[in-house]
C-alpha cells in the first residue's frame, strides 16, 4: 500500500491522538468520537480533498463554534481504548460461547477510513450489500489533478510494476492524468462562459455547479488505479465477511488492503474478526478462490469463441408475467384472513380495469419520490443487463437492496466522448488518448487480464447485470433521474423504467417522479436548494458552513 502523505506537528499530533488508531499509516479506525461526529466527518470526507484526520483537526475541533471540543471533554474517558477493546473481547467471548451465534457480532459497529486506494479497491469494498455503509470521495465534486511529490495520484500496482508492463503502465496513466490536469481549467472557463452567473445565484452554488459540471465531463479519463478515499461504517459480522472475500481476491493491493484493515480492527472490534483469515475462516477464503476458479474455466471453455454482438445499453433480460398479480395479491394479504393461495385465485378473476382501480388508489396518494409502495411490490422481480461507463456503475453499485454483479474492466466495450468536448474543442486530444489506453490495455491484457483493469479509464464501459424488485425500481428509477443526476446514470434510470413500463403498466404507471427530461447544468437548482438549507441552518444555530 502506498504510505500516507500526511504529517502533522507535535501539538496536532497530541491533539489528534485520542481519535484514531494511529497517525501515520493510511488504514486506520476512528475511536473515543460520539456516533454522530463520526458521521459527519465521514459526510463531510465524500466532498473533500482533505484526508480524514486533517479534516477533523481543521474543520471539526479548530471550529469553535461547533462545540465539539467542548463535547468530548466533557466526556472524555481515562481509560485505555485498548484495555476497554480487551474487556469487551473479554465479555464478547463469553457471549459467543454461550449462544454461539454469529449475529452477535452484528452488535458492534466500527468505523474505518481506507486511504489512498484504487477504484477498483473501493468496489470490492463497496459490493457487500447487508452490514456496511461506505461513503466515498467523488469524481464529481473533488478534482484529481493534483500531484504529490511529482507524482499523479494513481496505484503502481505491485504485480504490474514487477511485469514487463511497468513503463507502459506508468506512461498510460500518466497520459490519461496529464490531459486530465491540462484540460480541467479551460473546461471550467467554457462552463462559466456558456452559463454565466445571473443575479439570483449566489458565488458558492455557481462555482459548486460549475465544478461538477466540469468533473463530470472529464472524469471518465480518470484511470481505473486513481487513489482516493473511502470511509466505511459496518458490524463486525460485515467486516468479517468483508475481509474474507478480500483475502480471497487474486489482486495484490486487496490482500494487502485486506491485511492492513484486520490489523486495525483487531485493535478495535477483536472478537468480530478475529475468524477472518484463521483455520475457519481459511476454508472459507478457500471456497471463493475455488468457486472462482471453477466460473473461470467454464467461461473460457464455453464462450471464449463466441463472438460479442452489439446490444441496447439497457436491456430488460427477464421478468414475470404474473407480476400484477402477485403484487396485488401480497398487497392485500396482510389485510384479510385468507391463504395466499385463495387471494391469488380470486384477484386473478378481476378485470384489467379493476386491477387498475385498485393500483391507482393504493398509489395516488404518493407525493414523493420517498413514499415508496409497500412489500407487496417485492414479489415482481425483473432482470436487466446493462452496459455503460464505469463512473455510472459506481454510482449504481450504491444501491443496495438489489442483485448486481459486474464483469472485468476492459475496452472491449468503448467509450462515448461527452458532447461538451466537442463543443470545447477537446474532442480530439480525449479521443488520442483514451486510444493510447486500449492499446496499453490489449496488450496487458493478454498476460494479465486482472490487473489490466487498473489502466481501464473510467470513461470505458463495463458491462453488468441487476436483477430488483419492483418496489427498488421505484426507489432507483426516481432518485437516479432527478435534475442534479450525473446524464450517464440517468439514462440507465430512465431506460429502466420504460423498459419495466412496456411489459407491466399497471404496476409503473403510479412511478410519477421520474423525470424523463434533459438539462445541461444540472447542478444548478440542488446547489440554489443547498444555498436555502445553509441559510436556514446560519439562522438557526448562528454557524456558516464553508465549503
Amino acid at each position: 500500500m502506498p504510505a500516507t502523505f500526511e504529517s502533522f506537528t507535535e501539538q496536532e499530533k497530541q491533539v489528534l491522538k485520542p481519535y484514531f488508531t494511529n497517525l501515520d499509516q493510511s488504514i486506520f479506525v476512528l475511536q473515543n468520537l460520539p456516533e454522530v461526529v463520526k458521521g459527519a466527518l465521514f459526510s463531510r470526507y465524500s466532498r473533500s480533498s482533505k484526508l480524514l484526520r486533517r479534516l477533523l483537526l481543521e474543520e471539526f475541533l479548530n471550529v469553535k463554534e461547533l462545540g465539539l471540543t467542548e463535547l468530548l471533554n466533557h466526556q472524555a474517558n481515562t481509560q485505555d481504548p485498548l484495555v476497554a477493546a480487551k474487556k469487551a473481547e473479554e465479555f464478547y467471548d463469553r457471549v459467543l460461547v454461550g449462544f454461539g451465534d454469529d449475529s452477535v457480532a452484528e452488535l458492534a459497529g466500527c468505523h474505518i477510513a481506507c486511504e489512498q486506494v484504487s477504484m477498483i479497491a473501493t468496489k470490492a469494498l463497496e459490493d457487500s450489500r447487508i452490514g456496511l455503509c461506505p461513503l466515498e470521495k467523488s469524481t464529481r465534486y473533488v478534482y484529481f489533478d493534483q500531484k504529490i511529490n511529482g507524482h499523479y495520484q494513481y496505484l503502481l500496482e505491485k504485480d504490474l510494476m514487477n511485469s514487463e508492463f511497468a513503463d507502459l503502465y506508468t506512461e498510460t496513466c500518466d497520459s490519461l492524468f496529464d490531459v486530465y490536469a491540462k484540460i480541467l481549467e479551460p473546461m471550467k472557463k467554457y462552463f462559466t462562459d456558456l452559463y454565466p452567473k445571473d443575479a439570483e445565484t449566489s458565488d458558492r452554488a455557481y462555482t459548486s455547479a460549475v465544478k461538477a459540471k466540469t468533473c463530470d465531463t472529464i472524469r471518465g479519463l480518470l484511470p481505473a488505479s486513481t487513489l482516493t478515499n473511502l470511509g466505511l461504517y459496518g458490524n463486525g459480522r460485515a467486516f468479517e465477511y468483508l475481509l474474507q472475500k478480500m483475502y480471497a481476491n487474486p489482486l495484490s493491493e486487496m490482500q494487502s488492503l485486506a491485511s492492513e484493515m484486520h490489523s486495525e480492527l483487531r485493535k478495535y472490534i477483536p472478537s468480530f474478526v478475529k475468524r477472518a483469515n484463521d483455520s475457519l475462516g481459511q476454508t472459507t477464503i478457500d471456497f471463493w478462490q475455488q468457486s472462482w476458479a471453477v466460473q473461470k474455466k467454464y467461461a473460457e471453455k464455453q464462450f471464449n469463441q463466441v463472438p460479442m454482438e452489439s446490444v441496447p445499453q439497457v436491456e430488460l433480460i427477464d421478468f414475470d408475467s404474473k407480476a400484477e398479480e402477485k403484487v396485488l395479491t401480497a398487497l392485500l394479504y396482510s389485510k384479510t384472513g385468507l391463504s395466499l393461495k385463495q387471494i391469488r385465485k380470486h384477484i386473478q378473476k378481476l378485470s384489467v380495469s379493476e386491477k387498475q382501480q385498485i393500483f391507482q388508489e393504493y398509489l395516488n396518494h404518493r407525493k414523493n419520490r420517498r413514499h415508496k409502495p409497500g412489500r407487496g411490490f417485492e414479489t415482481a422481480q425483473y432482470t436487466f443487463d446493462i452496459h455503460a461507463n464505469f463512473n455510472a456503475f459506481r454510482d449504481l453499485q450504491r444501491h443496495r437492496m438489489l442483485t448486481q454483479e459486474r464483469q472485468l474492466l476492459s475496452c472491449n466495450l468503448g467509450h462515448i466522448t461527452p458532447k461538451e468536448l466537442f463543443d470545447a474543442g477537446f474532442a480530439e486530444e480525449y479521443q488520442s488518448v483514451m486510444s493510447q489506453a486500449k492499446e496499453s490495455f490489449d496488450v496487458i491484457a493478454k498476460k494479465m487480464p486482472a490487473q489490466a483493469q487498473y489502466i481501464v479509464p473510467m470513461g470505458y464501459h463495463v458491462r453488468w447485470y441487476i436483477s430488483l424488485n419492483a418496489r427498488e425500481m421505484y426507489h432507483l428509477c426516481e432518485l437516479r433521474s432527478v435534475q442534479q443526476g450525473h446524464p450517464d446514470y440517468r439514462y440507465v434510470a430512465q431506460q429502466m423504467f420504460l423498459e419495466a413500463q412496456k411489459v407491466h403498466p399497471l404496476l409503473m404507471n403510479a412511478m410519477k417522479f421520474v423525470d424523463m427530461k434533459q438539462y445541461s447544468f444540472e447542478r444548478i437548482e440542488a446547489e440554489k436548494y443547498t444555498d436555502k438549507r445553509m441559510d436556514e441552518i446560519k439562522q438557526k444555530h448562528g454557524i456558516e458552513w464553508k465549503e
